[in-house]
């Protein structure tokens, strides 16, 4: 009996096991030294003069960005309907409401012109979403944002380390860019997440915000020679700073980051070639006929989507459950948020209004990538999915 080929699955070694135990046997579990060298290691590892804030998770991140621009009641936030929940809910932890648009066909990423017809007097930024680990098209984006005076913030949560037009995701002309280090991400703490920025103010706002409005870090108060106990509260803050233990895993992760990258990319050119002529869309990539990208770009590869010939949701189901019987385990990202009750319902949306986000959710199947694959694992996904599809 082969063993169960899971969708996804974290790639730690016991240079990670060992950071965590350092960490650990330190005294330092909530945030202290290691969590500021992950900053900084981040921040090199960027260029371009950025500055790096650990997070609890990318939904904070999220959540402080838009907190650090000033987005509030009666504002609106556009971003894609075909993404994760967090990307919409921070705008709701605000009073402010997400407003939901369309996705490019070809790239699955936010639509630009979707972008520029939901613009309106209460428009205050956008969120594009990196779809799988593919840039969205951020020169059109960009453009938008300076035509109507628009902040963006970057959901970077799939994009490590992706770049657009040579230069890396986090050092484009974006306010803020926000990380995920979920346990299913490129480079993973289980949970975490980081926000960057060039702008010295976002900054210190997401550094106050993470940690109860206080004005300065625990590490800072409990490191110094002077007696340092006094803080003041500036703000009504949020408890979203990174524990060291996760950032000491973080660090290590960084360090390997290509290394699992460059195993996810043979990963996906081997999906590629092998199902070329099977009745199913191949998941977007720079270089492909009709793409914004430089051909020399760096895909993420967080996610392999394939698309089934005929858009039937009942064939795709079946596809998945063909696999989980085969051993191997498939996912669909996402059930996009026009179809959740809560969004929904509060918005009246329906799936006419979302096209391309729908035709592309009644076909996709994510299929299993991640960088601890072995060949064998490999050879079984297309194995199976030829033997199902051919």
């Amino acid at each position: 009996m082969n063993p169960f080929i899971p969708f996804a699955l974290p790639d730690i070694g016991d240079e990670e096991i060992e950071a965590v135990t350092k960490a650990m046997k330190s005294g330092w579990l909530t945030t202290g030294p290691n969590a500021r060298e992950f900053e900084i290691e981040f921040a090199r590892y960027l260029g371009g003069d950025v500055e790096a804030v650990a997070v609890n998770s990318a939904t904070a991140g999220l959540h402080l960005a838009l907190e650090a621009i000033g987005v509030g009641e009666g504002h609106e936030v556009i971003t894609p309907s075909h993404t994760f929940t967090a990307t919409a809910e921070v705008a709701r932890y605000l009073g402010a409401e997400p407003v939901l648009v369309d996705i490019d066909p070809e790239t699955l990423c936010i639509s630009p012109a979707a972008i520029e017809r939901a613009i309106t007097p209460k428009t205050r930024a956008i969120i594009p979403v990196h779809y799988g680990g593919l840039s969205c098209d951020m020169d059109s984006i960009l453009a938008i944002a300076r035509k109507h005076n628009l902040r963006v913030i970057e959901d970077a949560a799939h994009a490590l380390p992706t770049t657009w037009q040579g230069d890396k995701i986090g050092t484009l002309a974006s306010d803020l860019t926000v990380y995920s280090f979920y346990a299913t991400k490129t480079l993973a703490t289980g949970e975490g997440g980081m926000v960057i920025t060039r702008d010295p103010a976002l900054a210190k706002r997401c550094r106050v915000m993470r940690l109860h409005g206080i004005d300065r870090d625990a590490f800072d108060r409990y490191t110094s020679n002077q007696p340092s106990w006094y803080y003041e509260i500036v703000a009504p803050g949020f408890k979203y700073n990174l524990p060291d233990t996760a950032a000491a895993m973080g660090r290590v992760q960084l360090r390997r980051l290509h290394e699992m990258q460059a195993r996810r990319t043979t990963i996906a050119d081997a999906y590629n070639t092998a199902f070329a002529d099977l009745p199913l869309t191949l998941p977007p990539r720079p270089g492909n006929a009709d793409m914004p990208h430089a051909a020399t770009d760096l895909h993420a590869w967080h996610l392999y989507v394939v698309r089934l010939h005929g858009q039937d949701p009942a064939r795709r189901d079946q596809f998945i459950a063909n696999m989980a019987e085969r051993g191997i385990g498939c996912s669909v990202h996402y059930v996009p948020l026009h179809l959740q009750p809560y969004w929904r319902d509060r918005y009246g949306l329906t799936p006419e209004m979302y096209p391309q986000s729908q035709a592309a959710f009644n076909s996709m199947v994510s299929l299993p990538i991640y960088s601890k694959m072995s060949d064998a694992d490999v050879a079984r996904v297309i194995e199976s999915v030829k033997a199902l599809l051919s």
